[in-house]
């Protein structure tokens, strides 16, 4: 199983990215994905999950962040809006139910 993500950077207040995770190794369209994310001093959170049944977001990022996938590229994308200074932290795609996790990408969201 290998988890790679990509998309991360410096954004200022209110700017927007979008990270992409590509899986490999497994049936990518089986198993539901899920972003956590890690800030620097913090625990890991959940961020947000979609599997057959739709998403799923912590309260933190509703109505700002949209989690997608495509099962005929085996990537799951986090659509990143409005993000705030409290969004700063490593960002990792996970097999949702296991182990499996990327190493993260960097989201910065300084002025």
């Amino acid at each position: 199983v290998q988890l790679v993500e990509s998309g991360g950077g410096v954004v200022r207040p209110g700017g927007s990215l979008t990270l992409s995770c590509v899986a490999s190794g497994f049936t990518f369209r089986d198993y539901p994905m899920r972003w956590d994310r890690q800030a620097p001093g913090k625990a890991r959170e959940f961020v947000a999950l979609i599997d057959n049944s739709g998403p799923e977001y912590a309260d933190f990022v509703k109505g700002r962040f949209t989690i997608s996938r495509d099962n005929t590229k085996n990537t799951v994308t986090l659509q990143m809006n409005n993000l705030q200074p409290d969004d700063t932290a490593n960002y990792i795609c996970r097999r949702s139910n296991s182990n499996y996790s990327g190493q993260g990408t960097r989201v910065t969201v300084s002025s």
